[in-house]
């Protein structure tokens, strides 16, 4: 008998929508059908937001201990993290200090379980980096967090965001922008490729025995041959001709302002490579806001979550769209099978 996909699912940030896409995400029967979902969060605050929203609320309650690990739990569960009482802290829409220490300590609980083996996969509600940055100063997001639990250096995992049409990787994450050009690398640029080339291989077009990638420029034009800065004849080309000689299958680099105009019209390639942060994401989330999905690749044991964030100017308010919780939880579901 094949047993159950068990996905891990943290309710990120109480005073977001995070609460709202897990309950609306977990009312869908297919999705339900398809894993074992183990959701880890607050109970009472799962039961209210189901009860606002008029959605079921068909987790069993579980406390963890040692005589009853999360390896026995075998039916869709929420496991009940913490003893803090949420009722006047998590208010839609109105971040609070024991917010943020609770959707770490939901996320905490449920990395422990992904790196012992106890669940197959995870999938992480939107959290508030700030709010935890304000009790663990280290944190810089769930990416790298996930790369330090497994023991994995920052530069052996890869943030991706994937929709129907685009994926888009992001060479530089959580960096400010005075500071991309210098962290560029050829070595670097060349681990992403080969990181982004092996986990779209699923996706690439029929009759494509390798992914096709292309790698955007830092500058304006490119560089326009040096004058608009040097970085891709330096650093950026480079990296691409010594991919190329590994076998994949990569082009580049392409000034970044026509070449997603293209793309989305007439795609030609499984992914994308871009430099940093908002270069790649703007473009993706203006195709793919209600269905895309961001992918840590590299990681031991997949994870992803939605494109969005906490959105507390919605919290609350019922209009909160599940459709990027749905999708990141469906990508599990084919990274799995």
């Amino acid at each position: 008998m094949t047993l159950p996909l068990r996905i891990g699912i943290t309710l990120g940030d109480p005073s977001g929508i995070g609460p709202e896409v897990c309950a609306l995400a977990l009312a869908d029967p297919a999705l339900r059908d398809a894993c074992l979902p183990i959701v880890f969060g607050d109970g009472p605050l799962f039961a209210r937001t189901c009860a606002r929203l008029g959605v079921p609320d068909r987790l069993s309650r579980v406390h963890v201990t040692a005589h009853h690990p999360i390896r026995d739990i075998h039916t869709p569960s929420l496991v009940q993290v913490g003893a803090l009482d949420l009722s006047s802290e998590a208010i839609p829409g109105h971040p609070s200090d024991a917010g943020g220490l609770v959707q770490f300590a939901w996320l905490e609980r449920a990395v422990d379980a992904l790196v012992l083996g106890e669940l197959d996969a995870l999938c992480t509600a939107p959290i508030s980096k700030e709010r935890i940055h304000r009790h663990r100063p280290d944190f810089q997001g769930h990416t790298e967090y996930l790369a330090a639990r497994f023991g994995l250096g920052q530069d052996r995992v890869l943030m991706l965001l994937a929709g129907p049409t685009l994926r888009v990787a992001i060479h530089t994450r959580h960096l400010a922008i005075a500071d991309v050009p210098g962290a560029l690398s050829i070595d670097g640029i060349g681990r992403d490729l080969d990181l982004l080339s092996a986990e779209v291989q699923r996706f690439s077009r029929p009759g494509r025995a390798t992914p096709r990638i292309a790698v955007l420029a830092l500058n304006p034009h490119a560089g326009e041959g040096g004058l608009f800065g040097d970085e891709e004849g330096r650093v950026i080309s480079p990296a691409i001709e010594r991919a190329r000689a590994r076998g994949l299958d990569v082009h580049g680099p392409f000034a970044a302002d026509g070449f997603f105009a293209r793309e989305v019209r007439a795609p030609q390639f499984d992914a994308v490579l871009a430099m940093f942060h908002d270069q790649g994401l703007i473009p993706l989330k203006m195709a793919h806001f209600d269905d895309g999905v961001n992918v840590t690749v590299g990681l031991p044991k997949p994870r992803a979550s939605p494109d969005h964030g906490v959105a507390y100017d919605i919290a609350g308010k019922g209009l909160a769209r599940a459709q990027s919780m749905k999708a990141a939880l469906r990508y599990l579901i084919q990274r799995l099978a």
